[in-house]
């Protein structure tokens, strides 16, 4: 048998269920500003133009977290500094929300400021550090920062808890940065930061990335840098232009079945200068 409901419980009911759904409903709205509004900060955070100097070219590729409700903080930045070297960095802060993005602001605003005072990268970092520290913020970043001397094709690295970057050489060789690193960024005051120097030889690459790009539910963190390793080699040796390295790079990411942000920095020498040999 049927069991019949009162008139009055039926729309008693009827209206309990509406406005259940609107408030849902309003619930949905408030987050996707949020993650919208999240993402357009995130993007206008990024530069616009990136530096050319004669012989350097620089690509690089971004993906905001599009999955659920996650927004992130990485970025990707290059600049040049008052001597003329170029200045570059990429990270990533700890959360995915409205607040790591704005964090992620501070940080890169932080780091552009405060190259104008340093351009070592290791005291650079240890300013912005203790500069974060002092904000009393709950979050931290990971980060990576490169100085380039475009007239010499050295390079300059310091991390901070970052995952290491990428090179590779025309003539075969490539390889993942072993160079010590410190803690990140905004934890604890006073920290140092060592500075590994490298070389960008003609048609060599360096591949700086976030861990979005490399690491997810499908993948490994050692294997996606042993896929990009072997992609930088590839397009060293080829010859092939750094903007198709940062697109493949990009595709790898879009793989991982991650629910991150994702960005990569690829740095190239194209031969348009020629520069001394190393002694």
């Amino acid at each position: 048998m049927f069991r019949r409901w009162p008139a009055d419980s039926s729309d008693e009911l009827l209206g309990r269920l509406g406005s259940l759904t609107a408030r849902a409903r309003e619930l949905a709205e408030t987050q996707r500003s949020r993650v919208e509004l999240a993402v357009a900060l995130q993007r206008g955070m990024l530069p616009p133009d990136l530096p050319s100097p004669p012989g350097v070219r620089l690509a690089v590729g971004y993906m905001p977290a599009n999955h659920g409700l996650n927004v992130g903080g990485d970025w990707y930045d290059a600049f040049t500094l008052p001597d003329g070297h170029i200045g570059m960095s990429i990270g990533d802060v700890q959360g995915h929300n409205i607040e790591a993005a704005a964090f992620m602001g501070q940080v890169r605003v932080g780091l552009r400021a405060l190259a104008s005072v340093t351009g070592d990268p290791g005291e650079l970092l240890g300013r912005t550090n203790d500069l974060l520290v002092t904000l009393g913020a709950d979050l931290f970043a990971t980060c990576t920062f490169l100085r380039l001397d475009p007239a010499a094709g050295t390079l300059e690295c310091a991390r901070a808890g970052h995952i290491p970057h990428i090179w590779a050489t025309a003539d075969g060789r490539s390889g993942i940065d072993d160079g010590e690193g410190g803690p990140p960024l905004g934890v604890l005051r006073g920290v140092e930061y060592p500075v590994t120097r490298h070389r960008l030889t003609t048609g060599g690459v360096f591949v700086l990335l976030t861990d979005g790009v490399v690491e997810g539910p499908s993948l490994h963190l050692d294997d996606g840098l042993d896929q990009v390793m072997r992609l930088a080699g590839i397009t060293a040796v080829a010859g092939l232009d750094v903007d198709a390295l940062a697109t493949a790079v990009m595709k790898l990411a879009g793989t991982v079945g991650h629910e991150d942000d994702a960005a990569v920095l690829v740095v190239g020498h194209d031969g348009g200068t020629a520069w001394p040999k190393r002694r």
